[in-house]
């Protein structure tokens, strides 16, 4: 089974770092951008991308932004996203998977919860 290409999209590199360090050590590969914009860009040019971790609340371009941006890319929009949010406030869960998101992870990240989300995603 070839290994699980993940991208982190967040503007913290202290979440990128740590979702990195909790990832790697359960096998995943993961590229990181701090950035919707070269999170784009990355998915662009990298065809393995499996599944996208996408912190929502970016500046510039926020996650919502993003997953719109993606669903008008033939290329990008079967690429499911996991909606990665400090927003965990009744009916942001709900704005996320209708957005486009394939699940939903709140922080601080609970790593069984973010582990059983991404095999939900990639059945």
């Amino acid at each position: 089974m070839p290994q699980k290409l993940i991208l982190i999209i967040d503007d913290d590199n202290r979440n990128i770092f740590a979702l990195k360090a909790v990832l790697k050590a359960k096998g995943f590969e993961c590229l990181s951008a701090l950035s919707a914009q070269d999170g784009l860009s990355i998915m662009q040019e990298n065809k393995n991308v499996s599944d996208v971790l996408m912190d929502m609340m970016m500046p510039d371009m926020d996650g919502y932004q993003a997953m719109a941006a993606m669903k008008q890319s033939e290329e990008l929009r079967n690429i499911p996203v996991l909606a990665v949010t400090a927003q965990a406030m009744v009916g942001d869960k709900e704005r996320c998977l209708l957005a486009g998101a394939a699940g939903y992870v709140s922080k601080p990240i609970n790593v069984d919860e973010l582990l059983m989300q991404i095999e939900k995603v990639t059945e």
